[in-house]
């Protein structure tokens, strides 16, 4: 009886540490994976998250400048005398 239960300890023990090796190379399969891509996009020149908003909040401050002039112009032309 002592026998089969020291066999299923070996077996579980072989069962964790083979689960271990598992997840270790899962672990290093994602990392190289996430360092291909990284690379990939790196090469391709695409823009930070960062960058985007950054350009973005430009394009909108020189939209709304660009409406607040076109109303003085508008108003201005408006004042002017026609002749």
């Amino acid at each position: 009886m002592q026998t089969r239960s020291k066999m299923f300890d070996d077996f579980s023990k072989l069962m964790t540490n083979a689960m271990g090796v598992a997840q270790g190379a899962r672990t290093e399969a994602e990392t190289a994976m996430k360092g291909w891509i990284d690379r990939w996009l790196a090469d391709r020149d695409f823009v930070t998250r960062e960058e985007f908003d950054a350009v973005r909040a430009m394009a909108q401050k020189a939209r709304e400048e660009n409406e607040a002039l076109k109303a003085r112009v508008a108003a201005l032309e408006a004042a002017t005398p026609k002749g």
